[in-house]
């Protein structure tokens, strides 16, 4: 913990303020859940339609989620200057998308970003 603290340090308020947003997005979707479907009584087919409509929504916002925690972090180690340990990272990609070519180190950091 005192080194995930350390390491946002740095960009504690970017990172409230993102997980803030995040947690209104679940907070309203859990709030139309309730309204749409638990509380109000509309047909069953209405209801089952909203359900699944609040399920896809909450999946997307809990995917969208995770990328965004991946992203701090990622942004955090850049800001402090620490080294991304590229060939784990790039032995874990490799699993999921089958033929990766490895990064190079002017391609991980940040501040060395060509455009």
């Amino acid at each position: 913990m005192a080194k995930s603290q350390a390491l946002i340090k740095g960009k504690m308020g970017v990172s409230l303020a993102v997980f803030f947003m995040v947690g209104l997005c679940f907070f309203g979707t859990e709030f139309m859940f309730k309204a749409l479907v638990v509380f109000v009584d509309y047909g069953i087919g209405k209801r089952i339609g909203f359900g699944i409509l609040s399920l896809v929504f909450m999946s997307i916002l809990m995917l969208f989620g995770l990328i965004i925690q991946t992203i701090i972090y990622f942004v955090c180690k850049s800001y402090h200057h620490e080294n991304i340990d590229k060939s784990s990272l790039s032995d874990h990609l490799g699993s999921y998308l089958g033929e990766y070519v490895p990064l190079k180190s002017k391609d991980v950091q940040l501040e060395h970003f060509e455009v």
